[in-house]
């Protein structure tokens, strides 16, 4: 991988309060940031965000991608163990912003939004910070960052 590219507009990139805004950090993988989607309708919902500031699979190499999608992998096999969904849905959009990541997002039988597309955000679940950061610590010691 090479050096992370830097977007100044971009909450993955600055993290910070930009990125505060709607995730809380876990931690880094190598070629990956772990973050939490802050609305949890969707308990353990999860964000996989590439490290480099790139807009499409296609922006980076076939050697990257496969290490990106491993780790994609083993966040969700995480959040089989902690969390335990019944299914978990797999987003990548982008074109309301411009950095690669993929949404994970746990769907529970019987819960909010069971047998249909999840939505973007749905508004209205958020937790305390305490709460955020007793999840990203049970993420990291899953994850053993």
């Amino acid at each position: 991988m090479t050096e992370t590219v830097k977007d100044s507009n971009c909450g993955y990139c600055v993290q910070g309060e930009p990125l505060a805004q709607f995730g809380y950090l876990v931690g880094e993988l190598p070629h990956s940031l772990v973050i939490i989607f802050k609305e949890q309708s969707h308990p353990g919902r999860l964000i996989v965000a590439y490290k480099e500031h790139v807009s499409e699979l296609v922006d980076i190499s076939d050697e990257d991608r496969d290490a990106y999608f491993a780790e994609i992998a083993q966040v969700a096999k995480v959040m089989h163990q902690v969390y335990k969904p019944d299914k978990i849905n797999y987003g990548a959009y982008g074109d309301g912003g411009s950095h690669l990541h993929f949404h994970l997002v746990p769907k529970y039988e019987g819960e909010v939004e069971w047998g249909t597309p999840f939505a973007m955000n749905l508004d209205q679940k958020y937790l305390s910070d305490d709460e955020y950061e007793a999840m990203a610590e049970d993420l990291r010691q899953a994850l053993a960052l």
